[in-house]
């Protein structure tokens, strides 16, 4: 009944913005056009034809009509002006004519307009003079950017937070059909990586032809057309062919109040055939040079780690010794003081048979900050309370450079050489003030710990593949294979020191016993990998073809950690085997697979499955003690799309994993960094098993300018590995893993979007809504703990540009969660909260012009947290250009003017509830100057 009724309220919200948007202007003018459609080659009169009239400049509808049975059409009360006639029918292709309306000529007759028969399904709707703001192409969704409003000089993030389905956040983040997106392409070629703001923020607005959002799979996916499950959401931004000889850039510099300060300087000079692009930026604002991404091919929190393929990764906790470490990113917690250079530079040689993309990145990130965790830990013998207030000071250095080779062999053969490498070093120095309390009246304290922790990293990375593809002379017949190494160092060292104060529960508030710790911890690891896959495809018909794939995996690893009491003060000599080790890692996997593939014109489909046999075989090569473990992987596939129209297509995807036990959860290395919690091993765990189903549906309205996008997914978990914490009177936690065979865990998720232009007041509209849950478990003292969680999400947001008059948007919506645990159904974690954002722009005159954005969240309060949370930002700006082109511009700009930026979370996990409040950028005031220069297409801008 919960989601009957959800449905209910969701329809009465939508139902009044629909019938605003089906509302229809009709100027009272004496302006008119007639006709008649028919087929002149089946000499039949097209009854009922879809006759519109579009406005020439933005393609939106004035008002539309169907023809009568004699194939006739007359639409009356227009107004003078510029228009497009579009005629649709069924299995014709469209017509358009351009047309227009004066005082000399106020009706228009177009005579007999003969449609033609389609003999095949045309790609796209045939169009004169204008084309379809957005295209659906299979999996690909292109918006076409002269459809859409921008200002003068506006960047490429400002044209995508016009497009329905994008969304882009106050840091620059994007996200895209319910997803976030991690690559932006130029013209389908890497420009500086993995970093989408070093596009969106660079490239100017105007030159940009068309914009994609698709699905980027693995080079073998995307030459057989068989999805591998690797996937990254992507989008590509189509340059006009001529913006594509000349340069442009951007330079800028900014003083403020409280010493904040930014600057950059991006510059970039493109050739038909060739792109070169440099940026500098420093700034500790929080608004520049935060988004570059390090692409480790390895990553985890555990110190080894069997991946979705059956290999296995070394890594560490980052860096191996337990401590802390600094991943280089910034997530608004805390002040960072960037500094960031790159250059890129790509090239078609040899008539487009050879291409080379090259990028170089060099930077530095530090971050200093505090915040606070508030904790709740139920257990079947009370609920334990925890208040941690941590000091963070993170500093890391680093540089990368990636290079990808391709030429064209013959007409059927192509060959690609790709190489990265990275070098890496961090410091992290955090401090930790921790207060635990339980009891009956949840208030009785049990312990205080006050730690400190001190670690330097350095990594190096490096990766390389090859990657060969063959089309034979039988259509659809084709080889394909891809070979690739791995390489990682880390060397990491630091100092820990702790200091536990326990108190006795009988004589309340008494100091029962103290813990000290202090040490010196290292970690050496290198790890290996080098891995081969064959795929060749073979055509059963014209709709039907399999697809048979082999892989060869090697890993070999080492990790060597050590841990060192004082034998004398500042002199770290002695060393504690319990916390130290030496593993050597050697693994080999084979892997085979086979899929059965059907293609139509509407219909794609394919099965079929991979199962991997995996050797693992560690030695410690302290006690020659070895643990070995051979194990079979299965990967069921399944994928399903339906192209319904042009603009509508559905897709549904599943596939399946065996997911083995980390080795940190079989056999752990000691990680004494927090005293208050400890792991165990469980070398009797079995490996689990996950299914994953997701659907995306999109779908746009030529003439209406309706958009809809919804991606939802859901997955299970059989056999799940849960957490098994065991928590002492003292507060002390001690967690071993373990199957709970007879449970199985979910998460799923559904977002929904909905765009649409009224007409009347030419305006962008729409609604979202956002759903989120999950169902998990874990043991709690050994008994079963259920955590369930869901929540809503909606959004009502509209937007209008007028060039040069002014902008806005607002998006808004209420949300509830929610929440809790089956170890305290007594208590209720439901909570509800309110969100809402804004910005605009209004152009005065003399070139001025004033704008503001900001955002609101409320968060009410719960029965495990008593109070509400409200946070107002509110920034502001006024600026002037110079020069005719408006390229100088000069600006006074104020950051959170109400001062009430406090970073603020709450989430779930296992038996835990956690609010976090954090220290970030608060109020200042900067004075900027920027100049914007431009020479393209050889006209330049002056």
């Amino acid at each position: 009944m919960a989601f009957t009724t959800f449905d209910m309220k969701f329809t009465i919200l939508l139902t009044p913005v629909f019938l605003l948007c089906s509302l229809r202007g009709l100027a009272q003018n004496g302006y008119s056009v007639k006709g008649a459609v028919t087929d002149t080659a089946a000499k039949t009169k097209l009854y009922n034809t879809a006759v519109s009239v579009l406005n020439a400049k933005d393609s939106t509808l004035v008002t539309f009509t169907r023809a009568a049975k004699d194939g006739s059409f007359s639409i009356r009360n227009l107004h003078k002006g510029n228009f497009i006639l579009l005629m649709t029918y069924p299995s014709y292709a469209d017509y358009v004519e351009q047309f227009s309306l004066d005082s000399i000529k106020t009706m228009h007759d177009f005579g007999e307009v003969s449609m033609i028969l389609k003999s095949k399904l045309l790609s796209e709707v045939l169009i004169k003079g204008t084309r379809a703001a957005i295209k659906i192409k299979g999996d690909t969704t292109e918006y076409n950017a002269a459809a859409f409003k921008i200002q003068p000089n506006a960047k490429v993030e400002d044209l995508l937070k016009q497009l329905p389905g994008i969304q882009v956040d106050k840091d620059g983040k994007i996200t895209a059909e319910g997803q976030e997106v991690k690559k932006v392409l130029v013209d389908g070629e890497e420009f500086f990586g993995d970093d989408p703001t070093l596009v969106t923020k660079n490239i100017r607005a105007d030159m940009v032809d068309k914009v994609q959002v698709y699905d980027k799979k693995s080079d073998q996916a995307t030459f057989t057309g068989i999805d591998d499950g690797q996937k990254t959401k992507t989008i590509n931004i189509k340059l006009k062919e001529d913006k594509k000889n000349g340069y442009f850039g951007k330079a800028e510099a900014g003083a403020g109040s409280d010493g904040y300060y930014e600057g950059q300087l991006l510059f970039n000079k493109f050739t038909a055939k060739q792109k070169f692009s440099a940026y500098a930026t420093v700034g500790n604002d929080g608004k520049i040079g935060l988004g570059w991404q390090d692409n480790q091919t390895y990553g985890s929190s555990d110190n080894m780690q069997f991946g979705d393929n059956g290999e296995i990764y070394i890594t560490g906790s980052d860096n191996g010794d337990g401590l802390d470490s600094f991943n280089g990113q910034y997530n608004g917690q805390g002040t960072p003081l960037a500094r960031n250079g790159g250059l890129h530079y790509d090239a078609k040689l040899n008539g487009d048979k050879e291409s080379i993309n090259a990028n170089y990145k060099v930077g530095s990130l530090e971050v200093t900050g505090t915040q606070n965790t508030l904790s709740q830990n139920d257990t079947p013998q009370g609920i334990f309370n925890t208040n941690a207030d941590q000091t963070q000071d993170d500093f890391m250095f680093r540089q990368k450079l990636d290079l990808t080779y391709k030429i064209k062999l013959d007409t059927t053969a192509d060959l690609k050489f790709a190489a990265d490498g990275t070098l890496r070093n961090s410091h992290t120095k955090n401090n930790y003030f921790t207060t635990n309390r339980g009891g009956l009246n949840m208030d009785t304290l049990l312990n205080i710990n006050n730690r400190s922790i001190d670690n330097h990293d350095d990594a190096k990375i490096f990766d390389a593949s090859a990657f060969y593809t063959k089309k034979f002379h039988k259509k659809g017949r084709t080889l394909s294979v891809l070979a690739s190494m791995s390489e990682k160092e880390t060397n990491s060292y630091g100092y820990l020191k702790s200091k536990t104060d326990y108190y006795d529960l009988k004589n309340l508030g008494m100091l029962d016993s103290t813990q000290y710790i202090d040490q010196y911890k290292t970690a050496d690891i290198q790890s290996s990998e080098f891995k081969t896959n064959l795929t060749y495809t073979e055509p059963l018909s014209t709709a039907f073809s399999l697809v048979v794939n082999y892989g060869l995996g090697v890993n070999t690893g080492t990790s060597n950690l050590g841990t060192f009491n004082p034998k004398t003060p500042g002199v770290y000599t002695d060393k504690v085997d319990s916390l130290s080790n030496n593993y050597k890692l050697n693994e080999l996997s084979n892997q085979g697979g086979a899929i059965i593939n059907y293609k139509s014109k509407k219909v794609t489909l394919n099965f079929g499955t991979k199962v991997s046999n995996v050797n693992f075989d560690q030695t410690d090569e302290v006690s020659g003690d070895q643990l070995k473990r051979d194990f079979i992987d299965w990967f069921p596939q399944a994928n399903f799309s339906y192209r319904f129209s042009q603009q509508q297509n559905l897709s549904l995807y599943y596939n399946g994993s065996t997911v083995q036990p980390t080795i940190s959860q079989i056999q752990p290395i000691v990680v004494n960094t927090d005293p208050l919690n400890i792991t165990l091993g469980n070398p009797n765990l079995t490996p689990s098993f996950t299914n994953r189903f997701s659907a995306f549906y999109n779908s746009y309205k030529i003439i209406s300018g309706q958009s809809i996008f919804m991606y939802g997914n859901y997955s299970y978990t059989t056999n799940p590995i849960v957490s098994n914490l065991t928590t002492d009177s003292t507060g002390k936690t001690i967690n071993q893993y373990l199957n709970l065979g007879n449970k199985k865990q979910s998460d799923y998720n559904l977002d929904l979007d909905l765009d649409k232009k009224i007409e009347k007041i030419d305006m962008n509209a729409g609604l979202s809504l956002n759903l989120n849950g999950s169902e998990s478990y874990n043991l709690s003292n050994d008994e079963v703990n259920l955590t369930k969680s869901i929540t809503y999400n909606f959004q009502f947001h509209i937007s209008k540009y007028v060039e040069k008059k002014y902008d806005f948007r607002v998006s808004a919506g209420p949300n509830y969660t929610f929440g809790g645990s089956s170890l305290q159904p007594g208590i209720n974690n439901n909570g509800r909260g309110f969100d809402m954002d804004w910005g605009g722009t209004v152009y005065l005159p003399a070139k001025f012009q004033i704008g503001t954005n900001g955002s609101y969240e409320w968060r009410g309060k719960t029965e495990t947290f008593n109070t509400d949370f409200n946070r107002t930002l509110l920034n502001a700006n006024i600026a002037k250009t110079f020069m005719k082109s408006d390229n100088l511009k000069l600006s006074f700009a104020a950051n959170d003017l109400l001062n009430q930026n406090v970073g603020f979370t709450r989430s779930s996990s296992a038996n835990f509830i956690t609010q976090n409040t954090y220290s970030t950028i608060r109020r200042y005031f900067m004075l900027s100057i920027s100049y914007d220069f431009n020479k393209m297409g050889g006209v330049p801008t002056k």
